[in-house]
């Protein structure tokens, strides 16, 4: 069972309706409890670096995500600010990430940005896979996925990085480390290309 944690951020109805879509099972945890029988997990995220970390430190589940990603080693998958908390640190905030991935968030240099409007990165942008991996089974490269963010993922082992995107400079849009996989953009609001991304994920 996928099972999509609610610590309070994210979009957690959207991936429903596309769990949906996909006819894939799908049950929210918000309790220790509710973990249980997880054999694939979505940690989900928007907004600040800190303020995601306070909410799931607050939340009672991380231990056990800790026990259950780095021990069991059951399949997770961090998007948006999910994903930069699989990091060590940010440079938006104070508080240590989770530490699973070997990376750091930074933000981006705004002088290498060419576009009137430079931070937020909003809107679709294509996504280059560097390497194969499954969760781009069926995805032409540069498929295009919604972005919406002013920090980025950087790996400090290349050899996780499996997918990158260009704004301004190239960086890590997706990550995977072992059962551990990350990814920058929002598949619950990229439409065909994000219910593929997902469906490969669950089915992992």
């Amino acid at each position: 069972m996928t099972v999509l944690i609610n610590y309070g951020l994210g979009n957690i109805n959207a991936f429903i309706n596309v769990f949906k879509r996909v006819d894939i099972p799908i049950r929210t945890a918000n309790t220790v409890e509710e973990l249980k029988g997880a054999s694939k997990i979505i940690l989900p995220g928007v907004g600040a670096f800190d303020h995601a970390m306070e909410k799931l430190n607050n939340s009672g589940m991380r231990e056990a995500l800790d026990q259950m990603v780095l021990v069991d080693r059951t399949p997770v998958i961090g998007i948006c600010v999910g994903m930069q908390i699989l990091g060590k640190k940010s440079d938006e905030g104070v508080l240590p990430g989770l530490g699973w991935i070997d990376g750091d968030v930074k933000k981006f240099d705004e002088s290498t940005i060419q576009y009137k409007t430079k931070l937020p990165h909003m809107g679709w942008n294509d996504v280059n896979v560097t390497k194969s991996n499954k969760l781009f089974d069926g995805l032409e490269n540069n498929a295009l996925f919604y972005f919406l963010h002013s920090y980025y993922f950087n790996c400090n082992n290349n050899d996780d990085v499996i997918a990158d995107a260009t704004y301004g400079v190239n960086f890590a849009c997706a990550v995977n480390h072992h059962n551990i996989y990350g990814v920058q953009f929002h598949p619950e609001k990229s439409h065909q290309y994000g219910e593929r991304l997902l469906h490969n994920f669950a089915i992992l």
